[in-house]
């Protein structure tokens, strides 16, 4: 467990409420201070612009803090998400794609899809982008400064 990330806030739409369930599960037993920022019911429709809405007021200015998306596609949850200067999203399917983004672009939302990956590389990716550094050199900060 990654003892530099202070909470893990999880939202998704109806589409991802089972991956969602099943993070939150997995990260409380890791450890982890996890929020729930819904949806719970898949018979509910949400939209994965308030998804990503709600992620970005929750985590505000805590630059500790980390959000995890969830959308069928992932992508519809990143491309929202990446609208707010202080968030950073990424849709990742693999470990190393989210190692490799927390590590050259600081991201702070790892977003997923609900639709395209199995619960268990789902929670791989999770453990990964919490606990991967950011490679704090100049050259990344600067280029980071310029979209945030």
């Amino acid at each position: 467990m990654n003892k530099t990330v202070s909470k893990v806030y999880i939202a998704g739409d109806h589409r991802g409420v089972g991956l969602k369930l099943y993070l939150i599960e997995m990260l409380t037993a890791a450890g982890y201070m996890v929020v729930n920022l819904g949806v719970d019911d898949p018979n509910v429709s949400a939209d994965y612009p308030d998804v990503a809405q709600t992620l970005a007021d929750a985590i505000g200015d805590d630059k500790n803090a980390r959000g995890i998306a969830i959308c069928g596609t992932g992508a519809g949850v990143m491309i929202a998400a990446n609208r707010y200067r202080n968030l950073r999203a990424s849709r990742c399917d693999r470990p190393e794609q989210a190692r490799d983004d927390r590590f050259h672009d600081d991201i702070n939302v790892l977003a997923l899809a609900a639709a395209d990956i199995d619960i268990e590389m789902a929670f791989l990716c999770v453990q990964t982008f919490l606990e991967s550094p950011f490679d704090n050199i100049e050259r990344r900060i600067r280029r980071i400064e310029k979209i945030s």
